[in-house]
């Protein structure tokens, strides 16, 4: 039997599992140690979506419960 040398991966493109970075609306929930039945209550929840709203994925029902807005940029 012949003993084959070398790396038979060579060339081949590494797979790496595929994550997915938490969202920066789950980012600060996580920080204010807030369960979703928590979220309309939360004043610091309230002052950062309305400063990050336009620009950072915010949960619709919440900008309903508020009755925040958001500006687009997409005409229609």
């Amino acid at each position: 039997m012949v003993k084959r040398r070398g790396n038979p991966n060579w060339g081949k493109p590494e797979v790496a599992p595929v994550t997915a970075a938490p969202s920066a609306f789950e980012q600060i929930v996580r920080r204010l140690k807030l369960s979703p039945h928590e979220y309309v209550d939360s004043q610091a929840l309230r002052d950062w979506v309305l400063k990050n709203k336009d620009s950072k994925y915010v949960p619709q029902d919440l900008l309903k419960a508020w009755g925040f807005g958001v500006r687009s940029d997409i005409d229609g």
